[in-house]
C-alpha cells in the first residue's frame, strides 16, 4: 500500500473512492464541495439528506455514484464541531475512512482543508490508515480476507508532506512490532525470542546491543535478587535486555525507557485462577513490546536524543524452584523486599531493571507496564496512569500524549501511602492495602530510584482492546509507542 500527498485539486481527482470530511453543524455544501456535489450529479447533498448525516465524529456514510463520473464511489466522514478539532480529529477520520474503503484499490482523501499544520494532519493520518488496515494473520492457515487491498491512497490538499507521511508510517511500523509482540503467544514470545527481537533491531538499524544473561545480573551491584527471584520457575531462561540508540552528533539529552517484560504471567504460586485472566497474560509484556517498538521508529527518526531501551524479559511460572510467600528478595541496591504476593511480580523485575538505568547516569528514567488492575478499576480500558518525581518530565509527557491521540492521567505520589509497604522482616513488602493499589505499586517502584527524575506509566488498560475502534483492531494495541517517540523527538 502507497501513501502519497496530491497537488491534484479536489474537483479534478480521479479514482476508485473518494473520501471527504464534513464537520457538524455544516452539512450546507459550499465551496469546493458544491461544486464537487454538482460535478456527481447531486450525490453528495442526497446522501446527506437520506442518511440524515450530522458530521458527529467518525460517522461515515458512502454512496456509488452512477452515471460515467471519474469518481466510482464517494464517502463522507464526520470531522466533529469545528471548535473541537484536533490532530485526533484528523486521525479518527482516517481511521473510520480506512475501515470502509479497505476493499477499494485507490482512495483519495480530502480532510484537512482547516487544519493549521499539514505535517501534523499527514502524519496522523497516515499513523491512521496503517494502524487500522493492519491485521494480525501470522497464526491463522488462511487470513480472513481475502478480498484486495488498498493499493493507492492519495491524500488531497496535502501536497508537499511526504516527509510527514513518511514519519507517520515509520511510527506505524513501530506500533505494529508492539502489537505482534503482545498478540503472540507465550510458546511463541520468549524471553530469549524478545532478545532476538532486540538483536534483529540492532542489527538492521545500528543499535547498540546488550544481553545481560542470569550470571551476568548476579553480579550486577548487589545482586539482582528481585529480577531473578521472578524467573526462577522457568524452564526458559532470563534475558536482560539493553539496547542503545545514540545520534551521530551530540546528543541533547540523554534518557532512559524501562518495560515491564514478563512474557507470560502464572500468577506463581497465588496462581491466577480461571477467570482471572490468565489465558490473556501472554499480554504482561506489553510495557516491553512497546519499548521495542519505541526503539524501531526512533532508531529510524533518528532525533538528537540518546536513548536506552531496557526490558528485563522472564516468565512467572510454578515450579520447586518457585519463589513463594513470604520470600526474601534482595535488590540491586540493596533493599530487601518481603514476597507477600507472587503475583506483583512485575515490580520486582522493574525495581532491578530502575536500579539498572540509573547506573547509566540519564537525565530522566520513564517506566511502563501493565502493573495493576487497581488502574484499570480507577481509569478504565482507555486511560493508562501516570505517576512522577519530576513536573516537567510529567508535562512532557503529557503534552507528548496529546498530540499522539493517547490518554493519562496523573494521580498522586501519596507518600503516607507506603506504610502500607513496610514489613516487619525486611525493608518493604511488595504489595500493600488493596486500596490505592496502582498508586502504592508506583510508591514501591520510586524506592528504587535515587535522584534522576523519573515517571512511572501503568498501561494495563490501554495496551489491549477486545473490540475494534478508531486506529485499533482487537487485540494489542500497541500504546503508547506513539507517545513514546513524540516524547523523545520533542
Amino acid at each position: 500500500m502507497q501513501i502519497k500527498a496530491t497537488d491534484t485539486a479536489l474537483l479534478d481527482w480521479t479514482g476508485g473512492s473518494l473520501a471527504v470530511g464534513i464537520l457538524e453543524g455544516e452539512t450546507e455544501l459550499s465551496g469546493d464541495l458544491a461544486k464537487l456535489d454538482q460535478k456527481l450529479a447531486g450525490t453528495i447533498s442526497e446522501l446527506i439528506a437520506e442518511e440524515e448525516f450530522e458530521g458527529k465524529s467518525g460517522t461515515t456514510v458512502v454512496s456509488r455514484v452512477g452515471g460515467q463520473n471519474p469518481v466510482r464511489k464517494i464517502a463522507l466522514v464526520g470531522l466533529g464541531k469545528a471548535e473541537d478539532l484536533s490532530i485526533d480529529s484528523w486521525r479518527k477520520a482516517a481511521a473510520a475512512i480506512a475501515r470502509i474503503a479497505k476493499k477499494e484499490s485507490t482512495l483519495g482523501i480530502s480532510l484537512a482543508a482547516k487544519v493549521e499544520s499539514p505535517s501534523d494532519a499527514a502524519q496522523a493520518i497516515t499513523e491512521a490508515i496503517i494502524l487500522a488496515l493492519h491485521e494480525d494473520n501470522r497464526f491463522k492457515s488462511e487470513p480472513e480476507s481475502k478480498e484486495p487491498k488498498l493499493e493507492t491512497i492519495e491524500l488531497i490538499g496535502l501536497a508537499g508532506q511526504d516527509q510527514a507521511i513518511a514519519k507517520g508510517s515509520t511510527i506505524a511500523d513501530g506500533v505494529i512490532l508492539a502489537r505482534e509482540l503482545v498478540n503472540a503467544p507465550a510458546n511463541e514470545v520468549t524471553p530469549v525470542t524478545m532478545a532476538q527481537t532486540a538483536q534483529q533491531l540492532a542489527q538492521d538499524y545500528g543499535l547498540e546491543l546488550k544481553i545481560l544473561e542470569e550470571s551476568d545480573c548476579e553480579q550486577f551491584e548487589q545482586g539482582m535478587g528481585a529480577y531473578i527471584g521472578v524467573g526462577k520457575a522457568s524452564e526458559i531462561p532470563p534475558k536482560f535486555i539493553h539496547l542503545t540508540y545514540k545520534p551521530k552528533g551530540t546528543a541533547k539529552r540523554k534518557v532512559a525507557i524501562v518495560g515491564k517484560s514478563l512474557t507470560f504471567d502464572s500468577g506463581g504460586l497465588n496462581l491466577k485462577t480461571g477467570g482471572s485472566g490468565i489465558e490473556t497474560m501472554k499480554m504482561d509484556m506489553g510495557g516491553g513490546a512497546a519499548t521495542l517498538g519505541a526503539a524501531k521508529a526512533i532508531a529510524q527518526l533518528k532525533p538528537e536524543v540518546e536513548v536506552h531501551f531496557i526490558c528485563a524479559a522472564t516468565e512467572n511460572m510454578i515450579s520447586g524452584k518457585a519463589m513463594h510467600p513470604g520470600d526474601i528478595l534482595k535488590a540491586a541496591n540493596g533493599k530487601t523486599i518481603e514476597v507477600n504476593n507472587t503475583d506483583a511480580e512485575g515490580r520486582l523485575t522493574l525495581a532491578d531493571a530502575l536500579v539498572y538505568a540509573e547506573k547509566l547516569e540519564v537525565d530522566a528514567i520513564v517506566d511502563l507496564a501493565t502493573l495493576t488492575g487497581a488502574c484499570v478499576v480507577a481509569l478504565g480500558n482507555d486511560i493508562a496512569g501516570l505517576w512522577s518525581t519530576d513536573d516537567a518530565l510529567a508535562q512532557e509527557m503529557k503534552t507528548a500524549a496529546e498530540s499522539a491521540g493517547e490518554k493519562f492521567w496523573q494521580l498522586p505520589m501519596e507518600e503516607k501511602y507506603f506504610e502500607g509497604l513496610k514489613s516487619q522482616i525486611a525493608d518493604m513488602k511488595n504489595t500493600g492495602p488493596r486500596a490505592g493499589g496502582s498508586i502504592t505499586a508506583a510508591l514501591f517502584l520510586k524506592q528504587f530510584i535515587k535522584d534522576t527524575p523519573w515517571m512511572h506509566l501503568d498501561v494495563a488498560g490501554p495496551v489491549w482492546t477486545d473490540s475494534a475502534s478508531g486506529i485499533n483492531n482487537k487485540g494489542a494495541t500497541g500504546f503508547p509507542v506513539r507517545t513514546l517517540v513524540n516524547w523523545v523527538s520533542s
